[in-house]
């Protein structure tokens, strides 16, 4: 059965403060093989003009995802997450994530379609640091895959 439309523009309340540490980003970098500077040596990283580390722009998908589970588990909707795979995924910066941040995430479906029986959601995660600064915009879509027939 087909997502209700009235969900689009619903917005969720924002997760609780995730803070962005050295040692994730370190880590975070060399699983995907990144091995640019300014991700681990903080000197490095000043020396581009930042205060600390900084994070791979994809970093914050972890974030962002987490994020988006409200929507996934709002029971309300009725999306059935053991069919859900992610369909795509962009970024929009104000600035890059950093070491010491403390960022909270703010969750809103922009859109919801069905397609061959599939169920798709658009799911935008404004983060914010603790003063207030929006630093990224993440778009997440989320497919409910058709039930198979039999």
């Amino acid at each position: 059965m087909a997502l209700d439309q009235s969900f689009v523009g619903r917005t969720y309340p924002p997760t609780d403060p995730y803070e962005v540490g050295r040692e994730k980003i370190r880590e975070f970098a060399e699983a995907v093989g990144d091995t640019n500077p300014a991700y681990i040596d903080p000197e490095a990283a000043k020396a581009l003009g930042h205060p600390d580390v900084i994070a791979p722009p994809t970093f914050v998908f972890s974030i962002t995802f987490k994020a988006a589970g409200q929507v996934v588990r709002d029971p309300q909707l009725g999306l059935d997450y053991s069919r859900v795979v992610h369909g795509d995924q962009k970024f929009a910066y104000r600035r890059p994530l950093r070491a010491g941040d403390r960022l909270t995430v703010t969750s809103t479906i922009e859109a919801i379609k069905s397609m061959a029986g599939n169920d798709i959601v658009d799911v935008r995660g404004e983060v914010h640091d603790e003063t207030g600064e929006h630093v990224v915009t993440a778009w997440t879509k989320l497919v409910a895959r058709a039930a198979e027939e039999g």
